[in-house]
């Protein structure tokens, strides 16, 4: 029997500080406020988050993979099931009620599609620059995406597209044609915040689209044109298109000062705790902004507020630095595993886990609008703290079978091959 790999320390080890900071921070953040029992449920997902990972890390990869379209299916029942059965919170249907908890299926959903997508990119027979397997992969991926739209939950929505760009791109699609189809997009969605912003992208992703062909073409004036046709006119309709609250947190993102007693007042708060921080930070149960409970219920989406003002910019620095670790790592185990089931897998995740980042940070410290995402392994909530750990679990596993995963790879190949 070949010899398996061990365990890779790098993933577990940063993956468990980011959850000990995260837990840190859900004490703190629920202290005295009478929902300290949130901290010991955190604790109580992070233990069943432990005993799934252990069930994913020993699992055969290829039962995993051979299963990856029941996963899937499962998921789209659960987010059915939520538009009937669920828990409006916040003005959102997305969660089901369990007892003492409250599950959030879209969380588990990204974990599945990324496993569905990889399924179908990674058979041989698929070529993805070809129409009908690149609709198919698109109904893969906007099937659930739909379903989260109608809930609505747009911050889920939008962490989502991303790893369905990254994982199509890996697959082989033509990045020219990619950005083709996807500028529009853009466009289009800037033309809600800023029309003038929109005409300066227009021009830079126009010169973006020359510099990858190397020569102007017709359609590429079309395609920019189209796409601000459609921005101008989300720009005119927004307030029919977008809900009250939408538009609202469009507008305190532009200036969080219109509103500073309503819509912006969170925006505002979060700044004002992390400056107050400063290099070390004011303590642990000792920051200001957080024990005076200044933003609500900051031990979700703004928790990052919770550890800048207490850690300071030090500890601010090592959850970013755990992160980086955390990312890298399965970048390398990306290009150290040669198996294209794999290194989709893992590319959707670290694209799904640097979105994740890269938005609720930004939207904590003002650069981008607060659209309910939370921060990775350190948000109270056991749902997206589950499907990250299950994530992590997949990859743990990826580097425990690298070598029979390699040699089923190779093997396949020569079979496909073979006269």
């Amino acid at each position: 029997m070949e010899k398996q790999g061990k365990i890779d320390p790098w993933l577990l080890v940063s993956m468990a500080g980011l959850i000990v900071l995260g837990l840190m921070a859900v004490y703190s953040a629920t202290n005295g406020t009478g929902e300290t029992s949130l901290f010991y449920r955190q604790i109580a997902w992070g233990i069943i988050g432990i005993v799934v990972m252990a069930v994913v890390y020993f699992n055969d990869v290829r039962i995993i993979r051979d299963n990856a379209y029941i996963f899937y299916a499962v998921g789209i029942l659960l987010l059915v099931a939520v538009l009937i059965f669920g828990k409006k919170i916040a003005g959102q249907t997305s969660w089901i009620k369990l007892g003492f908890f409250s599950f959030q299926p879209s969380e588990i959903v990204k974990m599945t599609t990324i496993l569905a997508l990889a399924r179908f990119l990674s058979d041989d027979e698929i070529d993805i620059r070809s129409i009908p397997h690149l609709l198919v992969a698109f109904i893969i991926a906007f099937i659930p995406i739909l379903l989260i739209m109608l809930q609505p939950d747009m911050g889920t929505m939008l962490t989502m597209l991303p790893f369905v760009v990254t994982m199509v791109i890996m697959a082989g699609f033509d990045i020219y044609i990619l950005m083709l189809i996807t500028f529009p997009l853009i466009l289009t969605i800037s033309g809600i915040f800023n029309i003038y912003l929109t005409f300066c992208l227009a021009l830079f992703l126009l010169i973006a689209l020359l510099f990858q062909h190397k020569k102007f073409q017709l359609h590429q004036v079309l395609v920019m044109g189209s796409g601000l046709s459609v921005s101008l006119l989300m720009h005119r309709f927004a307030n029919e298109l977008l809900k009250p609250h939408q538009i609202k947190r469009i507008q305190t993102f532009v200036d969080p000062m219109s509103d500073p007693q309503g819509a912006g007042y969170n925006a505002l708060q979060a700044k004002i705790a992390i400056s107050s921080g400063g290099f070390f930070g004011k303590g642990f149960l000792q920051g200001t902004q957080t024990q005076l409970r200044f933003i609500p219920a900051q031990w979700t989406d703004f928790i990052f507020c919770v550890i800048a003002e207490e850690l300071g910019f030090i500890g601010a620095s090592l959850m970013l630095a755990l992160y980086l670790v955390l990312i890298l790592r399965l970048v390398w185990t990306i290009f150290s595993i040669k198996n294209k089931f794999v290194e989709l897998t893992l590319g959707g995740f670290v694209s799904l886990l640097f979105i994740h980042v890269v938005i609720n940070v930004g939207m904590t410290v003002g650069l981008i609008p607060v659209i309910g995402v939370p921060l990775p392994f350190i948000s109270y909530g056991g749902s997206s703290l589950i499907g990250n750990m299950i994530m992590v679990g997949l990859a743990l596993n990826f580097v425990r079978n690298k070598r029979s995963l390699g040699y089923h790879a190779r093997l396949d190949s020569r079979t496909k091959s073979a006269p």
